[in-house]
């Protein structure tokens, strides 16, 4: 038997980071088993999707390099993969379960099932809808649709004894078929529900494991039901934990941003990744600055591979030490059996450490190939040319742990500004240069950087440090103007690097100007 996975989005908002983690690990037992993994779209819900939120899941799912062998964009033998495509098997599969008795057309209105079931609060009992406008036979359709009725297909569901389902997760899970409803699969308007869209496209392109979030735990008996009824071949169930909340149990929403916001660690994380944003031209908070969706680290210069390897211990573990995976490792070493049952939390400062990890191990060159489109979109840099791109490298180097993400190249913007452009921290500046003998000593330091032969690290801090010795002062007294004249700021990587890195005449016009403006 060949393996095939399926990932089923809603186009109804952008890629969520639990759901990438169920792709993911879909993509992982298909590749691990040598079959194949294929995107779907679940567009069932006409009034819900959101024409523009499908490109952003193909582009993050291909950031990731969650490649996909069968669906939208590459096509495949089962096409069409979207589901509002497809309502003509849904309507053949209708009608067999109607014709075998598993399902009944039902006239009843919303008013008259909510009217049974405050009757069974009331009373209180399990609600079990009476079937008393289920309609099967021509004679009774004709009866109530006489009263002005539409019908709606609802599942015949059993009312005595168990489903025993072998959940690949989970283990053994019963459910009493007593507690199903008669589940709805066709509206009256004609469309089909997720529960019967889901197993018909199973069934059609040869699913042969369901891996999904617990979530959809509580739809299985209904599917299992459709399944028999059908004659359908039973695909492997395996339900994940959902990715929790920060430090809690419950499911990580987009929408509770602002109650994530009270965690310091998520607080940071959207604060770092808004500064970046931000210097690249994006004044207004949405989707792009919510840290549960994945355009979020995309946009500020995540790794993909970070992203993977954390993403892949949440819910699973090789063992109680090992944490860091490449691709390969995590395909070769992955198992559905050693995923917990347990809610996974989501932790910002770990994967802040996964991508920090990550980054250190790139070469140099990848670095720079990272951080230019960052230097380019915040208008720092107009193209990439060799003289640009060794700037960038130095800079790169010489900021080294400093670069978490690639947006951090932004944190030394000041390496590329024109010199008359360079903004000054006001605070900083009235400090440091209007402190006592400040101007003064930053004329001469000036002039001995104007007469220095070598202008490369060891030599300015010989430099600096004979200038200190001969005119007895302390250091701080001369490197704090210095480094807010060259750089506008008080902080910032090595001095003698930054001098060297924006070379002698840079350095001379920027102390120039800063005089200049004392």
């Amino acid at each position: 038997m060949t393996v095939r996975t399926r990932f089923a989005p809603s186009p109804t908002g952008y890629l969520h980071i639990g759901g990438v983690r169920t792709a993911l690990f879909c993509w992982l037992f298909a590749r691990q088993h040598g079959g194949q993994f294929i995107l779907r779209i679940d567009d069932t819900d006409q009034q819900r999707n959101v024409a523009e939120a499908l490109e952003p899941i193909l582009r993050g799912l291909r950031w990731l390099g969650i490649d996909w062998d069968e669906g939208p964009e590459v096509g495949g033998p089962y096409a069409p993969y979207y589901q509002s495509q497809r309502t003509a098997r849904y309507r053949a599969a209708v009608e067999r379960l109607l014709a075998c008795g598993a399902a009944y057309r039902d006239y009843a209105t919303a008013a008259e099932i909510q009217a049974e079931r405050e009757a069974a609060e009331r009373d209180k009992r399990l609600f079990v809808y009476s079937r008393r406008f289920m309609a099967e036979t021509p004679e009774q359709q004709a009866r109530f649709e006489a009263e002005g009725r539409q019908p709606t297909i609802r599942l015949k569901m059993p009312r005595q004894g168990k489903l025993v389902l072998d959940d690949i997760v989970r283990g053994q899970v019963e459910f009493d078929w007593v507690n199903e409803q008669d589940h709805v699969i066709q509206r009256a308007d004609g469309s089909f529900l997720y529960a019967l869209a889901n197993v018909v496209d199973d069934e059609d392109f040869g699913i042969t494991h369901v891996i999904r979030a617990e979530e959809h735990l509580s739809n299985t008996p209904r599917q299992v039901f459709i399944i028999q009824a059908l004659g359908y071949r039973q695909p492997q169930y395996a339900h994940l934990p959902f990715v929790a909340e920060p430090g809690s149990k419950n499911k990580l929403s987009k929408r509770k941003l602002k109650t994530y916001l009270k965690n310091r660690d998520f607080a940071e994380l959207v604060a770092h990744g808004e500064k970046i944003l931000r210097a690249l031209g994006c004044p207004q908070p949405g989707e792009s600055f919510n840290p549960v969706m994945v355009e979020f680290y995309e946009r500020i210069g995540f790794l993909p591979e970070a992203i993977i390897n954390y993403l892949a211990l949440l819910g699973w573990s090789l063992d109680d030490r090992t944490e860091h995976f490449t691709r390969h490792e995590l395909v070769e070493k992955f198992s559905l059996q050693r995923v917990n049952k347990a809610p996974a939390s989501f932790d910002p400062k770990k994967l802040m450490a996964f991508q920090q990890r990550h980054m250190q191990l790139l070469p140099p060159e990848r670095k720079v190939e990272l951080v230019l489109p960052f230097l380019q979109g915040a208008g720092l840099i107009s193209h990439a040319s060799a003289a640009v791109r060794e700037q960038v490298a130095q800079v790169v180097r010489a900021a080294g742990d400093r670069i978490t993400i690639a947006g951090d190249i932004l944190e030394f913007a000041d390496f590329f500004l024109p010199d008359d452009e360079l903004p000054y921290d006001q605070a900083a500046f009235d400090k440091n240069l209007r402190a006592d003998h400040a101007a003064e000593l930053l004329r001469q330091f000036r002039d001995r950087l104007a007469a220095v032969q070598q202008f490369e690290p060891p030599a300015l801090e010989a430099l600096l440090r004979d200038f200190v010795q001969e005119r007895g002062i302390k250091t701080g007294q001369i490197i704090h103007p210095l480094r807010v004249a060259v750089t506008g700021k008080a902080i910032g990587m090595g001095l003698f690097d930054t001098l060297a890195i924006l070379g002698r005449q840079r350095c001379l016009s920027r102390i120039d100007r800063a005089l200049a403006l004392l």
